[in-house]
């Protein structure tokens, strides 16, 4: 019954199978993106209070979405690396960073663009805003420590150590807008109740979500199968797989 969770710690089977869920997840990933992209931009109707200013929602909030849920991966593969010493674990959790980073800069960005004509303003010390730079930060944090260790055990270990520490502020940039004072919006899909979004702007919101989240999926495996392939590299099945894409390149 958990042979395929033991089979997850073999690198040449981690490998095949990055490289196969790479494409299954990225292209209903791009299918989506383009029918959410359409319903947003062109189905939706104006707010009746932001006009077409609240169309970057679509970008906005599956970004911050991402950036938050990226976090929080990476903090379970550190955790699952130090726990039970598998270092694949590590490698997903290695492969999660940039990714995870430049949805949290995509966040960071459209809110500012957003923020202008609503706030009149880029940027204010808000709860949400800040706790979401600090998230960037943080993973800059962790890339940053990653690359300061030679020895690769060493890095993962101090790297997990810092990702597992920095997940306590994931429930402070989603409570924030409860807990404080701020200028950022309230929960709008989050609520105990009905959303608070007409279902014609609704359905897109959701599309993007779906699209964004597969489409980081799709990354994420791509990514994990070069990190094992570079982690392995001296392995008898990884000089086969370099050997093989060294002749392919040369044909």
């Amino acid at each position: 019954m958990w042979t395929w969770f033991f089979r997850l710690a073999s690198p040449p089977h981690v490998y095949a199978l990055a490289g196969k869920l790479g494409l299954w997840f990225l292209i209903p990933a791009f299918a989506l993106l383009a029918v959410g992209t359409w319903g947003g931009l062109v189905l939706a109707p104006p707010d009746y209070q932001q006009g077409d200013a609240f169309r970057i929602i679509y970008v906005h909030v599956p970004s911050a979405y991402l950036s938050m849920l990226i976090y929080v991966t990476m903090a379970l593969a550190g955790a699952i690396g130090l726990i039970w010493r598998m270092k694949l674990a590590h490698a997903v959790a290695a492969s999660c960073a940039p990714i995870g980073a430049s949805f949290t800069f995509a966040a960071l960005v459209t809110g500012a663009v957003w923020g202008k004509p609503m706030w009149g303003t880029y940027w204010e010390w808000d709860p949400r805003l800040t706790s979401e730079l600090i998230l960037l930060f943080l993973y800059f944090g962790y890339m940053g420590l990653r690359s300061a260790y030679e020895d690769i055990n060493q890095a993962d270990r101090a790297s997990a150590i810092l990702a597992i520490a920095g997940v306590a502020n994931v429930p402070i940039i989603h409570f924030s807008v409860i807990w404080w004072a701020s200028l950022h919006q309230g929960p709008t899909l989050s609520k105990l109740g009905a959303p608070s979004i007409s279902g014609a702007m609704l359905w897109p919101l959701l599309t993007m979500i779906l699209a964004f989240t597969l489409y980081f999926l799709g990354v994420l495996a791509l990514r994990v199968k070069g990190e094992v392939l570079a982690r392995e590299f001296q392995s008898r099945w990884a000089e086969d797989v370099l050997r093989g894409i060294s002749t392919a390149g040369s044909q």
